[in-house]
């Protein structure tokens, strides 16, 4: 990945953002456009452009990421219900190159999605 990406800043504390939780490996950040009462981004630290690009030695961070999904959910009061979304390229509605999980919940949510 060429240049800081929008989460790369705000993992760098250059650009602001309301983080419910931070580790080693990630940062959790509540999504500025909510599609949901409870809607966050489970940010790896390590840049990875899209989850189609992730290599086998990202196998621990992205294992690392659904666990923390979870752990965040539950902190969150929406572990009885809650959808986990990692878009992948421009047709699945990415718009910023850095592999991040949606955590959406707070309210039912429709199938088939979009």
């Amino acid at each position: 990945m060429s240049g800081k990406t929008l989460f790369s800043k705000i993992i760098d504390r250059e650009i602001p953002a309301r983080i419910e939780h931070e580790d080693d490996h990630c940062v959790v950040i509540h999504d500025i456009n909510p599609q949901a009462p409870v809607h966050v981004l489970v940010i790896p630290k390590k840049p990875i452009a899209r989850v189609g690009e992730a290599a086998e030695a990202d196998q621990a961070v992205l294992g690392h990421l659904l666990l923390t999904a979870a752990k965040v959910a539950e902190k969150l009061k929406i572990a009885d219900g809650f959808r986990v979304v990692i878009n992948n390229g421009r047709d699945a509605g990415e718009t910023v190159p850095h592999l991040h999980v949606h955590v959406l919940g707070g309210r039912s949510l429709a199938w088939p999605p979009g």
